[in-house]
């Protein structure tokens, strides 16, 4: 014989369930990349790359940056709206530096390269805040 609430436990659960995914599918993943070239003390080029992720990307979130979004779930709009803060983020994050320096002739010429790898964040959007998160 069944309990009267073995329904119960059942729904419950079930909304449970539809709640927790509902949540974990309104954050995206995004693909970014980062490179900024630095020629004789003048900034030479800087190109910031961002991408949807075509598959799911694995790992734990890292620390979360949270920048202002004014309702918009464009990633591109908001970190350019905010660039000094998501650049002192990912400076954080590890860049790979090279620096080369060459004297020819007594002229000093110096190159220095600051790159992101290609690096999986999650982004939440909510109203008014967009919180991003490295995955590693």
């Amino acid at each position: 014989m069944r309990s009267r609430d073995g329904n119960l436990t059942f729904s419950l659960r079930l909304c449970s369930i539809i709640f927790f995914s509902s949540l974990a599918l309104n954050a995206s993943e995004y693909l970014i990349s980062y490179r900024y070239v630095v020629k004789n003390a003048t900034l030479y080029n800087e190109i910031l790359h961002i991408s949807n992720a075509m598959q799911p990307c694995h790992g734990k979130t890292q620390q979360t940056l949270i920048l202002e979004s004014n309702n918009s779930s464009d990633l591109r709009k908001i970190i350019s709206q905010n660039s000094q803060e998501f650049t002192e983020f990912i400076h954080k994050l590890g860049l790979h530096v090279k620096h080369e320096d060459i004297t020819i002739n007594s002229q000093n010429s110096s190159t220095t390269i600051l790159t992101l790898k290609t690096t999986c964040f999650k982004v939440d959007f909510n109203d008014n805040f967009a919180s991003i998160s490295p995955l590693k």
